[in-house]
């Protein structure tokens, strides 16, 4: 924040020096005409002189002032969202707090298989060939695998929107820059995102280009609140990603997902934030499947 106080300062001080001098600048401008006509040559060209000096003074001041605009911008993007007051402190997983949690979790009389090792046994997944294909970190689905992964999809988003009321959405799966600024991912996750080489992004989650189909519109509040649900493929270059976590399908470069966004008033935010949250319970809970809703603390939230 001292960061930010300081460029602001600066920028406000040149944003007002410069705004004088162009004043200065077009009010002896107005007079050398006149003091021309009135046969006042040396006035005239000691004007030209103070104008010209003026003009100097601009042409390395609104750089300046461009430089320090884009230093402002860059500390404002570094900056993150501040944490709702419900959010609880702490430092690890282990600080989150359970909200609730339904269903009846499983037992098992013998320490249950992986699911790589079941889904190679029921050749649902090849791994091995993925990464000959594209390299560790991508699934290759067969058969059932194949067509379980086209199932769920299809359920998910006809669940979202033919029972739960979203617009359905099928995004492109590619954004410009300005998309990931709006949402967040950039400049702070860049090294996660696939970038190709004309300013396009493979998008890391459907969130990205749903969430921007308004950007810089200015939308009725009658029509609030808005509900869109999106499938699409999500591409992480996951950097730094390591450990347990990555075994199997798991922080995967490349899955599919269904996502559900809403835009409303901040009136409604936290009552639209619980259906939402409802919502995709009702996924797990029309599958049969235990769940627990958990309260993330601080340390454990995004950027």
């Amino acid at each position: 924040m001292d960061a930010f106080l300081d460029t602001y300062n600066a920028l406000h001080a040149l944003k007002i020096e410069l705004e004088e001098k162009r004043a200065e600048q077009n009010r002896i401008s107005k007079t050398i005409g006149q003091l021309m006509g009135q046969g006042k040559k040396e006035e005239a060209e000691r004007a030209k002189a103070e104008t010209a000096k003026l003009k100097e003074a601009l042409a390395v001041g609104e750089p300046r002032e461009r430089e320090l605009e884009q230093e402002l911008r860059e500390i404002e993007l570094a900056i993150p969202n501040v944490p709702h007051e419900s959010v609880p402190e702490g430092s690890s997983a282990e600080d989150n707090v359970l909200v609730r949690e339904w269903g009846e979790k499983p037992s098992f009389k013998e320490q249950p298989k992986p699911h790589w090792e079941i889904a190679e046994q029921l050749q649902l997944l090849d791994l091995a060939r993925a990464s000959k294909i594209s390299g560790s970190g991508f699934a290759l689905y067969t058969g059932l695998g194949a067509r379980l992964q086209r199932a769920l999809f299809n359920f998910m988003a006809d669940h979202q929107t033919l029972t739960n009321g979203y617009k359905e959405i099928y995004p492109p799966f590619m954004v410009n820059s300005a998309s990931l600024y709006g949402t967040g991912q950039l400049p702070k996750f860049e090294e996660d995102l696939y970038k190709t080489d004309d300013d396009l992004y493979l998008i890391p989650t459907a969130e990205v280009p749903i969430t921007n189909i308004y950007r810089d519109e200015i939308l009725d509040g009658a029509d609030l609140t808005i509900k869109m649900a999106g499938f699409s493929g999500c591409f992480r270059k996951e950097a730094g990603a390591a450990g347990k976590d990555t075994r199997g399908i798991q922080r995967m470069h490349q899955f599919d997902k269904v996502e559900c966004v809403k835009l409303t008033k901040p009136e409604d935010s936290y009552g639209e934030l619980e259906s939402l949250t409802q919502d995709a319970e009702s996924v797990l809970q029309k599958l049969g499947l235990h769940y627990r809703v958990m309260l993330m603390c601080v340390a454990e939230m995004s950027f």
